[in-house]
């Protein structure tokens, strides 16, 4: 979680295309959502619509980042936020990196 989102950043997710679609209803919460799947595998943007603003997200794959034996998968994510303020961008997002938090133990 950050302590400041600007209006428009990128940020890598640790997780494959099919997880992010399967994630991404949750963390949006009850907001409208809408996905489109790009032409190429991988690909894709998403529009959501959180407290009366919207969230235009784009997400391409990256190469697997490999740590000897391990290989994780990598999307490039582009969060463009238009007509939310800060306070509810800070609201937003710190839901939206709670729910997509992952770890192990």
């Amino acid at each position: 979680m950050q302590a400041h989102y600007p209006s428009a950043f990128e940020r890598e997710m640790g997780c494959t295309p099919a997880e992010w679609l399967m994630w991404l209803p949750d963390a949006v919460g009850s907001w409208p959502l809408t996905v489109h799947l790009g032409p190429a595998q991988g690909q894709g943007h998403a529009r959501a619509q959180p407290c009366g603003g919207v969230l235009v997200l784009q997400w391409q794959v990256l190469s697997d980042r490999v740590l000897g034996l391990v290989r994780l998968p990598r999307l490039q994510v582009r969060f463009e936020f238009e007509s939310l303020s800060e306070d509810d961008r800070q609201r937003f997002m710190r839901r939206f990196d709670l729910y997509m938090q992952r770890g192990g133990g």
